[in-house]
């Protein structure tokens, strides 16, 4: 697919730029262009045309457009990492390309091919490459995401669907010095159901989560934890990112994908990074009650969360209504640190790449 290029005539200036990439935070600011992609509905199934680079700014919806009322909306999130020479890289993109297309499968929009995926995201960093900064744990984030675009109102797939992709360089997620953070536990809400929308990417999921993370914020967290109420009340996820809970004997569990949990790409990479140190992963079902008394009696050595934004950030707590769950301190040994480092090492460069796991972009 090739994209034609409408490059923008009021870009930010040197000095603009530099000012936003000596503080970017997380999601503040965006780049110049945006890469868009047109799918129409045809008898044959539907066509992807109109490939383009352009410049970012508003985009111009009719009030009746299908996203606005019947939420037909997915996203995805990865980073690029400008490394040592120069190059910029970016992290399995194709695996987020594979679960965009599963969430597009699960809202009912068109697929994508992966290759057309991987190559918007090559259009914009050649477009913005100016914009990856090259401080230590910032990456520029890239936010593919697809769109209903027909105005029309009944329940069915929209037949006019528009795929963007926007870029906004990115400090670290909580913030510059790593430490852990307290989680909220959440009892009231639930992020997901079985057979629902767990397992996509998709806009609602994180809307259904903000009422809840108000909650968190509320009591002192950066962040809050689902579980399932009607199994055990199983550990889920956290409203963004999944967990990880580390033991004395070597063994780390997982919640296992169930329907309700998104594939964390992230997730998917740490486990093959913890069986190369051979450790034991156990993809498996998680109770609260597990968690509380394997802290208790101190089995349970470390709990992690990881994710895109955040990579891999330690928990130091879980904050709950029938009493607080603490983690012990981080050794500087530990897994979570170690793996940490690792996977940032790869993302950047530093470390060898021996999962064949990174895909040059500019």
């Amino acid at each position: 697919m090739e994209f034609s290029q409408q490059l923008s005539t009021t870009p930010k200036s040197d000095e603009e730029r530099a000012a936003v990439l000596a503080n970017p935070g997380f999601g503040d600011h965006f780049t110049d262009h945006t890469a868009v992609i047109d799918w129409n509905w045809t008898h044959d199934g539907g066509r992807w045309s109109n490939a383009r680079i352009e410049p970012y700014g508003p985009i111009a919806l009719d009030p009746a457009a299908s996203v606005l009322h019947y939420g037909q909306e997915i996203f995805e999130g990865l980073k690029a990492y400008r490394h040592a020479d120069g190059t910029v890289w970016s992290f399995r993109p194709e695996a987020n390309a594979e679960r965009f297309n599963k969430s597009a499968q699960r809202l009912a929009l068109p697929e994508l091919p992966v290759e057309a995926f991987v190559e918007s995201l090559k259009e914009i960093v050649k477009a913005d490459r100016s914009w990856v900064p090259t401080g230590d744990g910032e990456a520029l984030y890239l936010r593919p995401f697809m769109i209903a675009t027909e105005a029309f109102l009944g329940v069915r797939p929209a037949r006019e669907v528009s795929y963007r992709v926007i870029a906004s360089p990115a400090g670290n997620y909580f913030g510059g010095e790593l430490k852990p953070v307290n989680i909220w536990l959440s009892t009231k809400y639930a992020r997901a159901g079985r057979g629902g929308t767990g397992e996509a990417k998709c806009g609602g999921n994180y809307a259904a989560s903000l009422a809840a993370q108000l909650e968190a914020e509320e009591n002192g967290c950066q962040q809050v934890l689902f579980l399932d109420p009607f199994n055990d009340d199983a550990v889920e996820e956290l409203g963004g990112m999944n967990v990880f809970f580390v033991f004395d004997d070597g063994r780390v569990v997982t919640p296992a994908l169930n329907g309700t949990i998104l594939h964390g790409v992230t997730r998917k990479s740490v486990i093959q990074l913890l069986k190369d140190r051979g450790l034991t992963v156990e993809e498996r079902k998680f109770t609260l009650d597990e968690w509380r008394r394997t802290a208790a009696n101190g089995t349970l050595r470390e709990v992690f969360a990881c994710g895109t934004a955040a990579v891999i950030t330690p928990i130091g707590q879980l904050k709950t209504a029938e009493g607080d769950i603490a983690s012990p301190a981080l050794a500087a040994d530990s897994v979570t640190l170690g793996i940490r480092e690792e996977l940032l090492g790869i993302q950047t460069g530093a470390v060898a790449d021996k999962h064949g796991w990174l895909t040059r972009l500019a």
